[in-house]
């Protein structure tokens, strides 16, 4: 059965361990969940930072008991790797506002969230009641809920319009609806040295970076099909060899880059203007703006389908098992995914509250910033990773097969994929 999902910007991140602090000592042994002073992580992104703060700033003058500490993930390789060091030591923070969807079985498989569900009598209710069905693209293979549906930022292709002018394609309405259209305004791009390169995705072979090139393109090409679906790989069928296909061509023609960005490797190739074009959510608008004149425009797909999927891009809240006042965390959970805040999270960042009523919730900010209606207007074809066992070593196996012949420029495709298939299978079965 499909699970699709609404849902939102990767993620930085650490591989150092902390000291322990205020959530440092497990009180996960079965009783009733205690109030007092907890920390929490939020993403390293400067608006969300800004949102964070105002929502900690104002939980704090109203429950000075139960006190707020807050700071960005520390940086390091991924926001992954860091979750899992410091659930190993023993150390996490109550709360991380940037859990993405594709850790979360391996965080659980450590020990290291807490079943929602379980935890609190009203988890179920207050997480349905505002994200609807969303929700069950989030559920656990047991049926619970290891994570608080939070935002979502629907993928879309965003390109330079200075640059398109300069290739000589339209800079206003661009046909960039197939794939073929794609290539074809790449070589335009790289005949008239408008650019260095045509798009540029993080060229890594850190699994995540699937979210960033493959998987929203195959989602758009295959009608929201998620990776792995009734615990098979899907991707080895036309649609996704399809999606294959296309990437490969733009390696082997030099129109994306194998080489990892020097600087920023998700926003800034399109930012610094290296890229002529670049796969984002709504939160691109706060990176490219004052830097690169752009448009948007949706995903493409082989045959240029109207009203495709996209990917969700969501960002969840976890709540670790490290945590000594997990009621707290849970009150101050509930109180920044309040209308309010999740308004204000709009607003802010320009990201989606994962919410059944958001376009009532920020009807008026919708109505001044016209930029962000295509992005709520795919909100309800936006799709997530599938919540599976064994999820970071699927991804991982795919983007082995990835590196040696997509980001490569050669090799065969479909062979190569197969196998990764029958891994991945393997894999999704536990």
């Amino acid at each position: 059965m499909k699970r699709h999902t609404r849902i939102a910007v990767l993620m930085t991140a650490a591989t150092v361990v902390l000291p322990l602090s205020a959530c440092g000592s497990d009180d996960s042994g079965g009783g009733k969940p205690t109030a007092g002073p907890i920390d929490i992580w939020y993403s390293t992104n400067e608006q969300e930072q800004a949102w964070a703060e105002a929502a900690v700033d104002a939980w704090n003058a109203e429950h000075p008991e139960e006190k707020i500490t807050a700071r960005a993930v520390p940086a390091g390789k991924s926001t992954e790797d860091v979750i899992g060091a410091a659930i190993t030591a023993g150390n996490t923070p109550c709360l991380v506002y940037n859990t993405a969807p594709a850790a979360v079985s391996a965080f659980e498989k450590q020990g290291g969230l807490v079943n929602l569900s379980k935890t609190f009598k009203d988890a179920e209710s207050f997480i349905e009641q505002r994200s609807g069905d969303a929700v069950d693209g989030f559920r656990s293979p047991d049926g619970s809920l290891y994570q608080m549906p939070w935002k979502t930022n629907p993928f879309m292709l965003y390109y330079n319009k200075e640059v398109f002018a300069e290739a000589g394609l339209d800079a206003e309405h661009p046909e960039l609806r197939t794939y073929d259209d794609v290539l074809a305004a790449a070589e335009a791009i790289k005949s008239a040295k408008a650019a260095d390169f045509a798009l540029y995705p993080p060229a890594t072979s850190d699994y995540t970076n699937a979210l960033f090139d493959f998987y929203p393109l195959y989602l758009a090409n295959s009608g929201g099909t998620q990776l792995v679906e009734d615990d098979k790989a899907t991707f080895t069928g036309e649609a996704g060899l399809q999606t294959l296909g296309f990437w490969q061509q733009m390696y082997a023609e030099g129109y994306s880059s194998p080489e990892a960005y020097s600087g920023d490797m998700w926003a800034g190739p399109f930012a610094d203007g290296v890229a002529a074009m670049g796969i984002a959510g709504p939160w691109g608008k706060g990176q490219f703006d004052g830097k690169v004149e752009y448009g948007v425009v949706p995903l493409p797909t082989a045959a240029g389908a109207e009203g495709a999927s996209t990917f969700a891009d969501s960002k969840n809240v976890g709540m670790f098992t490290s945590c000594r006042n997990q009621q707290t965390a849970w009150d101050f959970a509930k109180f920044s995914m309040s209308k309010e805040n999740d308004a204000a999270l709009l607003e802010e960042t320009g990201q989606f509250p994962t919410r059944t009523d958001v376009t009532t919730v920020a009807a008026d900010f919708l109505k001044t910033n016209p930029f962000y209606e295509p992005f709520a207007d795919a909100v309800p074809r936006a799709v997530d990773v599938p919540n599976i066992p064994g999820s970071s070593e699927v991804w991982t196996t795919f983007r082995k097969a990835w590196d040696d012949t997509v980001l490569s420029g050669k090799g065969d495709v479909e062979g190569s994929f197969g196998e990764a298939a029958r891994t991945i299978d393997d894999q999704a079965n536990g």
